[in-house]
């Protein structure tokens, strides 16, 4: 798997995945956090080579060779203490993704959950945006979504969906203990299996003209309010 970006491959390195290659150009590798690499081949590459080796122009004069990505097991992640899990439901944009992962990540969550069908997979474009978050980050794949918040719900957690017409709003739950968020997929919400699987429903405000928020926008303001909630007094 090639993994490119500055912000990606340098987390890359943190992390435990294997990186076998190293490519960058000779302003990049003159960069710190590439002086003294060991354990992987630093060769030197121009900017078009770069980017014929990821298929990206956004590369930033950076990408390496590394294993495949190893996803969580998802029943091992209801096993934690108290687990925060973010749930998402068909999202289908690498970027979306990719800017959730990263959120979760800084907020210290357990992991973020997706199906495995309909849905972005953990890809180098998700790994560049999330400025190399899921190195850090437990992702887990699940069959079927609606029964994993079953399981969550049996491992005594409780499970909060957003939809814009709920009466309940984000502000509202307590959110200690173990808790899953779940966030449908872009333009269409959760679908009613997920939704029906949910505790409750919560909304966020909407006062200006446009009908919803980004998703990943969202995840970002509904994670910050759990961590609030999660360490006040």
């Amino acid at each position: 798997m090639i993994v490119y970006g500055r912000n990606a491959v340098r987390e890359l390195l943190r992390g435990p995945r294997t990186v076998s290659r190293l490519w960058a150009t000779s302003r990049t590798a003159r960069e710190e956090w590439l002086v003294g690499i060991k354990g992987c081949e630093l060769e030197l590459a121009d900017g078009g080579e770069i980017e014929g080796l990821c298929g990206s122009s956004d590369h930033q004069g950076v990408c390496a060779e590394a294993s495949q990505y190893i996803y969580a097991d998802a029943r091992v992640l209801l096993t934690a203490e108290a687990p925060l899990i973010m749930a998402l439901d068909e999202i289908q944009d690498p970027q979306n993704l990719g800017a959730i992962c990263r959120t979760a990540e800084c907020v210290g969550a357990t992991a973020v959950v997706i199906p495995e069908r309909r849905s972005a997979l953990v890809t180098a474009a998700v790994c560049k945006a999330s400025a190399g978050a899921v190195e850090h980050l437990a992702v887990a794949v699940v069959r079927n979504l609606a029964d994993f918040l079953a399981d969550a719900k049996a491992a005594q957690c409780w499970v909060y969906g957003a939809a814009a017409e709920a009466r309940m709003t984000y502000d509202q739950p307590d959110y200690r203990g173990g808790v899953v968020c779940v966030l449908g997929s872009e333009g269409k919400g959760l679908r009613p299996r997920v939704a029906a699987a949910c505790d409750e429903l919560i909304s966020l405000p909407l006062h200006g003209q446009i009908s919803s928020l980004n998703v990943s926008a969202t995840a970002a303001v509904l994670l910050y309010e759990v961590l609030q909630r999660r360490t006040s007094i």
